[in-house]
């Protein structure tokens, strides 16, 4: 079986969490890389900005864990109803509340410490011919690869190219993000239901709060805009009512995404290693998709270097990464899945929440059905 040199590139496409700690990961296992992302850091993110402590070995092990970062630590998790009910548990495992906008930032740095090579760029095609990639850029250059990992999030013009199936199906959901101050406690993440949806609240760095919440185009359509939907439907929730009365935003303009699919995504597309949202989307209200991108990172990494090193074949490569990205998450994909019903009703959430409150214990199973297991090291 051909074994790679080490100065044949891999290509990352997508500097979102995935994207950068595959490129992290695959340098210090020996290879060229180059990551090609179109925006410049640093940069916000719609992202709930909670991440599981699952991740924390994996992190150590490559070196790159934030300790500059002043993040918070969370331990506690609130649910609520539109009426202002409420259950609330421990996490088992806990988690950290860090901005994507500082954590990218972070790891950007520490890929280029690593030796990461950085394109700001839009990829417009890829190919694979010939036992290797070609990738065209929106300015004509094109690069060549031996490999190539998809990290270019939820949805993207290349998911067309590529005819990917999700993309065939409109997505109602859309997603808005705010950072906020106000005084909220350190240690919690909370998800406040309100009819069409629901709103995440936790700390990150600075004394800020992420405000991020899921909603649909035909809830939002029904207000003039943002403001008005956050005035006249957000509100009816007693929690983010007192929420909103007495923040003040970090920023002038949220940061949106419309068109986020939930729909089931393949793990390899045309022989592309897809990781993090590229490769499959949690249900916000899981509040473990940093997580998961970041342990799709590391699997995508493993099967990537038995390939390059001449272990196994590409197919058996794209076989083996489609069969452990499966074992890794299905079990909570699906969760999250039908997790989402009762958020859709609000006769149904509103039992949920009176189960959840006659027994924590099944508010503290559900919270870790979405979650997995300390990643121990770098695989």
């Amino acid at each position: 079986m051909k074994r790679f040199k080490s100065k044949e590139k891999c290509i990352i496409i997508g500097g979102g969490l995935a994207g950068l700690i595959s490129s992290i990961d695959l340098k210090q296992r020996g290879y060229e890389v180059e990551l090609i992302e179109k925006r410049r850091y640093p940069f916000h993110r719609v992202c709930g900005e909670f991440i599981s402590n699952e991740v924390r070995p994996y992190l150590f092990s490559l070196g790159i864990f934030p300790h500059e970062i002043n993040y918070v630590n969370i331990d506690q998790f609130i649910l609520s109803s539109e009426t202002g009910r409420f259950a609330q548990c421990r996490m088992q495992m806990g988690g950290l509340g860090i901005s994507r906008y500082s954590l990218d930032h972070f790891l950007y740095t520490k890929a280029l410490q690593n030796g990461v090579l950085f394109t700001e760029a839009t990829v417009e095609e890829v190919v694979f011919e010939d036992s290797h990639f070609k990738v065209r850029l929106a300015n004509s250059e094109e690069r060549q690869a031996a490999l190539v990992i998809g990290a270019f999030g939820k949805r993207s013009a290349l998911d067309k190219r590529l005819n990917r199936a999700f993309m065939k199906e409109r997505s109602a959901y859309m997603g808005i993000k705010w950072h906020m101050y106000a005084e909220t406690p350190a240690n919690t993440v909370a998800l406040h239901h309100f009819r069409g949806g629901y709103a995440g609240l936790s700390r990150v760095e600075e004394g800020k709060v992420n405000f991020c919440y899921l909603t649909t185009g035909d809830v939002f359509r029904q207000y003039r805009d943002i403001d008005d939907m956050e005035a006249g439907l957000l509100r009816k929730n007693p929690h983010l009512d007192d929420f909103l009365s007495s923040a003040t935003r970090a920023f002038e303009k949220p940061e949106v995404i419309s068109q986020v699919s939930f729909a089931a995504k393949a793990a390899v597309e045309e022989h592309i290693l897809m990781c993090g949202d590229a490769a499959g989307l949690i249900h916000p209200l899981c509040g473990n998709g940093m997580a998961m991108a970041i342990h799709s990172a590391m699997l995508a990494c493993s099967e990537a270097d038995r390939f390059l090193s001449g272990k196994v074949s590409r197919l058996e490569m794209e076989r083996a990464n489609s069969r452990q990205w499966k074992k890794a998450f299905h079990t909570r994909l699906t969760f999250g899945k039908y997790a989402q019903k009762p958020m859709e009703s609000p006769p149904l959430f509103a039992g949920a929440i009176r189960l959840a409150t006659a027994s924590p214990y099944l508010l503290k199973k559900a919270v870790g059905l979405s979650h997995g297991k300390p990643l121990l090291q770098r695989a």
